[in-house]
């Protein structure tokens, strides 16, 4: 089926309740309705026509409340924007979230920021602004808002309770975080139950919330980057490259195809380090010290690797809006997979043992298991779904940059434990390496950057971060500077699909389950 059919089917079942402007040219729909259409009409794109919900995006305009729901679909199905508006005045739109789960934390995510208000949602509050520390209506996100003055008058609810679901005796709630030792970062969650399995988990994050979109409201492209790639460190170059996306497609200019093949040797190179530093954690939370110790040497080998090819060791400053910011010898990149190569062999060496160590694979096996069909209704994304046989990806779904030239097929597994998605990280990383010897071949002499001319208007870009895909959508206005820029990273939806891997599973299994989920606290509390 094509785009085209589905529009049709679309206009067909609502009749004249749809404006639709579409551009075949391009695979886009746009789809303007009413608000009572949206629930409906986002439903019946993801339950029966099977597009993935790609995210939402509140805009607050001079004169009236703007949603737009996105959707991107296989193949010929290219994408559909759901967009439906209201006056300032009026805050209060239908729940999509009891027909398509995966809205459940935007619409949450846009009560708490925005203040508004999801008629037929289970559950809104203490969310993003947890209601210990901040007092209801804040609303942070809105064009009004005073950060000195909501900060100097914050008021909690002093009679917080974590909200229970159990109610028979000695059923209790076990805290953990959100202080930990080293290098974790603040997450809360608590694990209720009657003994030693946990019944339900919630977890607690954005303590470390930090604004990033509204921070950017106002500013350059250029500055802006800055916020993208620096709010996930250990993912800077893939977010990075995702906003710079965003901004050529409003430009329109041609990005240097060597500066193209670099973007991806750059991108999987980082791909490659994310996995081993997952795998090491994964060693660490079955107590297999020697083992954690190895992957941790072969991560940090690949850091000092990344520093002396691109000048820091998470990339930054590499990727800008028309390529990258510098070039890079091809002496030097053949030297860097002589190195990679070197790396691999560990790596899979590693991997041989871990499959003869009983003891660890006893911890993973039948645990943490998250079923296919969970997977596609929570929209998770990455490793994480890709155990669980949703092979999404962004590289094949809507093939971004020189991706196309390239030849692989998307690692799956469906038995969905931890075992299945440790396998995903020991495929993921081989894929990469041979992406950045196929990126390498095809490199030529030639610029690596055309100068930005900007570009006013609106664009959204996906790109397959370590973590899954990243999407992230621009308004620009006449003057260059951002309007609203939204971030809608990997984390944030495989957090909210966090607990199906860990509910019905004992306590002991909850730090190695976390585990092999691969998730960044930093990527979701932007």
């Amino acid at each position: 089926m094509k785009l085209q059919e589905t529009v049709n089917q679309m206009q067909s079942r609502w009749n004249t309740e749809l404006k639709i402007d579409l551009d075949l040219s391009a695979g886009t729909a746009v789809v303007h309705c009413e608000r009572n259409t949206v629930p409906p009409l986002c439903g019946w794109l993801f339950n029966t026509m099977e597009y993935h919900f790609t995210g939402l995006v509140p805009e607050e305009g001079t004169e009236e409340w703007k949603l737009i729901y996105f959707f991107t679909g296989e193949a010929d199905l290219g994408s559909i924007q759901v967009q439906t508006s209201a006056p300032l005045n009026e805050e209060t739109f239908q729940s999509v979230s009891p027909i398509v789960h995966a809205v459940d934390w935007h619409e949450r995510e846009a009560e708490d920021l925005f203040g508004l208000v999801f008629e037929g949602h289970p559950r809104l509050g203490d969310f993003v602004l947890h209601d210990d520390a901040w007092q209801e209506g804040l609303a942070p996100m809105r064009s009004g808002f005073d950060s000195d003055l909501a900060h100097s008058q914050r008021k909690p609810k002093s009679n917080w309770k974590p909200r229970k679901v159990l109610d028979a005796p000695g059923a209790f709630v076990m805290p953990i975080g959100p202080v930990f030792s080293g290098e974790a970062e603040s997450s809360h969650f608590l694990l209720e139950t009657i003994g030693e399995e946990i019944v339900r988990a919630l977890p607690r994050l954005f303590f470390k919330y930090r604004g990033v979109e509204k921070l950017a409201e106002g500013k350059s492209i250029h500055d802006a980057l800055l916020l993208s790639e620096r709010f996930a460190g250990t993912t800077a170059f893939s977010h990075a490259l995702t906003f710079c996306t965003a901004a050529e497609k409003l430009s329109g200019g041609q990005i240097p195809e060597r500066a193209e093949l670099l973007r991806i040797f750059f991108a999987e190179m980082e791909r490659f380090r994310h996995h081993i530093g997952i795998i090491e954690g994964i060693c660490s939370s079955t107590g297999l010290v020697v083992a954690a110790s190895q992957a941790g040497i072969l991560e940090e080998k690949m850091l000092r690797l990344t520093g002396k090819l691109t000048g820091h060791r998470y990339f930054f400053g590499l990727a800008v809006p028309g390529g990258l910011s510098r070039d890079t010898d091809d002496e030097a990149i053949k030297e860097a997979l002589k190195e990679i190569k070197g790396i691999l062999h560990d790596l899979n060496t590693l991997e041989k043992l871990l499959k003869k160590t009983s003891s660890f694979l006893d911890r993973l096996e039948d645990v943490g298991i998250i079923t296919p069909q969970q997977a596609q209704d929570f929209e998770l994304a990455g490793p994480m779904a890709r155990g669980s046989h949703f092979c999404n990806d962004v590289r094949k779904l809507l093939p971004y940059g020189m991706y196309p030239s390239l030849q692989f097929e998307v690692p799956c597994e469906r038995e969905g434990d931890g075992y299945a998605r440790l396998r995903i990280f020991f495929e993921e990383a081989r894929q990469a390496a041979a992406f950045m010897n196929q990126a390498a071949a095809m490199i030529k002499p030639g610029p690596v950057y055309t100068p930005y001319s900007g570009g006013e208007g609106t664009a959204l870009a996906g790109v397959e971060t370590p973590g899954g895909a990243s999407w992230q959508w621009l308004r620009v206005d006449k003057n260059n500077r951002i309007t609203r820029y939204r971030i809608m990273p990997p984390s944030f939806a495989n957090w909210h699909g966090f607990h199906l891997a860990v509910e019905k599973f004992a306590f002991q299994d909850f730090p190695i389950i976390k585990a092999t989920l691969g998730l960044s606290v930093a990527e979701n509390d932007r």
